[in-house]
């Protein structure tokens, strides 16, 4: 008998805060930022487009576009969207600055 199965969507698992913000930590964390723009889009799917998009303050067919594949955003949309998902980013020392700055 031959399997199916579904195609995969982050967005289906990203259900609570802690795991939100996990995923866009660990996204965030990769050298491409455009590992980032899709880790945005699939918790703006997950919490609702049309939702997000109005709380950002953006139009739902501007929003489609920032969160497209190669898409460039401006810091501007990104810090709306970042937002509006309800999460905050910070800046820390970086374990190589940590360990130059130690006397």
């Amino acid at each position: 008998m031959k399997q199916t199965f579904s195609p995969f969507d982050a967005a289906d698992f990203l259900d609570s805060d802690e795991i939100i913000a996990a995923y866009l930590t660990e996204a965030l964390a990769d050298d491409n930022p455009d590992v980032f723009i899709a880790a945005l889009g699939d918790v703006a799917k997950a919490r609702g487009i049309s939702q997000i998009a109005k709380d950002a303050k953006l139009g739902r067919e501007s929003l489609y576009k920032a969160l497209a594949p190669g898409a460039k955003p401006r810091f501007e949309t990104i810090a709306k969207l970042i937002n509006s998902l309800g999460v905050k980013i910070a800046i820390v020392p970086g374990a190589h600055l940590e360990a130059t700055t130690q006397l």
